[in-house]
């Protein structure tokens, strides 16, 4: 069917965006294993030869996220990484001159300081969430 062809296409090319993307943001700040991750579960949604490689990352990245909560340090490092990037984006986008300048860009590099603080929020709310969980043995 002419529908199944370009759903699967469709999840194709998101899920391979979110791959390639968080494959660069291993070396560049942002949450790369996340969306890694997440494109991984895009694509394994239409091609199942893909979902072994899934729980492997997945352990990695929630291990990364903790990471990157873990001191506060890391948690201002971040932080500052993600507003760098939203400033960066302004700046962009209101100075055409710049190399690949215009809204384009700076609406990418605002967008990738809003997931980086996005995703900063969630792992600490899941790292804080967890320690102030009891165990199943303090309930005993």
């Amino acid at each position: 069917m002419p529908g199944e062809s370009v759903k699967r296409i469709v999840v194709a090319v998101i899920g391979a965006a979110l791959v390639v993307v968080g494959v660069l943001l291993l070396v560049l700040p942002g949450p790369g294993l996340l969306l890694v991750l997440a494109g991984l579960m895009v694509l394994a949604s239409e091609f199942p030869g893909v979902q072994r490689h899934v729980e492997p990352v997945r352990r990695r990245a929630m291990r990364a996220a903790e990471e990157s909560v873990s001191s506060r340090w890391r948690i201002a490092g971040s932080t500052a990484a993600g507003l760098f990037l939203i400033g960066a984006g302004v700046v962009w986008g209101v100075v055409p001159t710049l190399p690949f300048g215009g809204w384009s860009t700076g609406a990418s590099l605002i967008g990738s300081g809003l997931i980086v603080l996005g995703l900063l929020v969630w792992s600490y709310r899941r790292v804080s969430g967890r320690a102030a969980a009891p165990s199943p043995r303090a309930t005993r």
